[in-house]
């Protein structure tokens, strides 16, 4: 009796965690390039750690906006609109934080207080993730459409506030924003926040709800499009800050900056196990997943591999990710 009724229970045994075979998936990964060091290089992948640090710096700064985009995607959407917003965030932020120069956007606002460039950034982001929110939550329009149409506004935006000319000389206090380790520091302060948001709220019950199943939630009380605004209003201050650091970073502000960072965010989202169907994924697993996404290039670098093959390789690393996640989702579908 003991024995069948130790067979029928659905308690067998407990569950990996999910964010195991992607930590697996990035040791596996790890070490071979560390053997592809040793034999095309003569010389360790892993040991050197100026590369690995300058592979963390790097990857932070996507990093925030594939957290964004992480919660977006859980909620069953999609962002394509977050590297555009760095530009625009970039753009208006410098130019807040220019200190007395002659080529200054606004002279009689310059050596403002750092506080003020950073709100005005964050501000712009808030305002873009609002507007995407609100198209996808009451126009009804798909948020691929939604945010593609944010995608050129934003970069167009950026273009047309100094006519494409370069803003630079930011004040000590900003700059500061991305200097050395500052960059990992604010992810990794934005990686808990969400954590915790998603793992342990209300903000996160309904976003993953919503995801997994929009009518059912709605069903069960859940204002579905006032919480869709708030994902995606989420997102675009989440891509505010990260063109804040780019700009503070690169101690100038450019209308192409941020570039196919959209598609990096997404790619480290889905590679950390986030379902592009919606209602799966966490915020660790994205972390993972960047880091994957960060070691896979540096090592390609690192093998001096010419910098066309990489945006080749990139591009299947992307479609790879997203067959993973189909192929998930019919594992899943085939053992209900």
């Amino acid at each position: 009796m003991e024995n069948s009724i130790g067979l029928s229970s659905p308690k067998r045994a407990r569950r990996l965690p999910a964010e195991f075979n992607i930590f697996l998936v990035l040791i596996a990964i790890s070490l071979t390039f560390e053997a592809l060091g040793w034999i095309f290089q003569g010389q360790s992948f892993l040991a050197n750690t100026q590369r690995l640090s300058i592979v963390i710096l790097q990857v932070s700064v996507i990093g925030i906006l594939a957290i964004g985009v992480t919660q977006v995607i859980i909620s069953g959407g999609i962002d394509l609109s977050s590297g555009s917003v760095v530009g625009a965030t970039a753009m208006i932020s410098m130019s807040l934080a220019q200190v007395a120069t002659a080529r200054a956007v606004y002279p009689g606002l310059t050596d403002l207080p750092v506080i003020v460039p950073v709100l005005a950034g964050l501000a712009v982001g808030l305002v873009c993730g609002v507007i995407n929110g609100a198209l996808v939550a009451y126009a009804r329009i798909p948020s691929f459409i939604a945010t593609l149409g944010m995608m050129v506004t934003a970069r167009g935006f950026a273009k047309w506030y100094t006519k494409g000319q370069p803003i630079s000389f930011p004040t000590d206090s900003f700059a500061w924003l991305g200097a050395g380790l500052a960059p990992v520091w604010i992810f990794l302060v934005v990686a808990f926040i969400m954590h915790i948001l998603l793992r342990y709220t209300r903000y996160g019950k309904f976003t993953y709800a919503i995801g997994a199943n929009a009518h059912a939630a709605r069903v069960t009380g859940i204002n579905v499009e006032r919480h869709l605004v708030k994902v995606y209003a989420v997102a675009g201050v989440l891509s505010a800050l990260a063109g804040i650091v780019v700009a503070a970073r690169g101690l100038t502000a450019q209308a192409g900056m941020g570039m196919s960072y959209e598609l990096d965010a997404i790619a480290m989202a889905v590679i950390g196990g986030v379902s592009l169907s919606g209602g799966r994924g966490s915020v660790a697993g994205t972390m993972i997943g960047m880091v994957i996404f960060g070691i896979i290039i540096s090592g390609f670098t690192f093998l001096r591999l010419d910098a066309y093959y990489q945006e080749m390789i990139k591009g299947l690393i992307i479609v790879a990710a997203v067959m993973a996640d189909v192929y998930r989702q019919q594992k899943r579908k085939a053992h209900r």
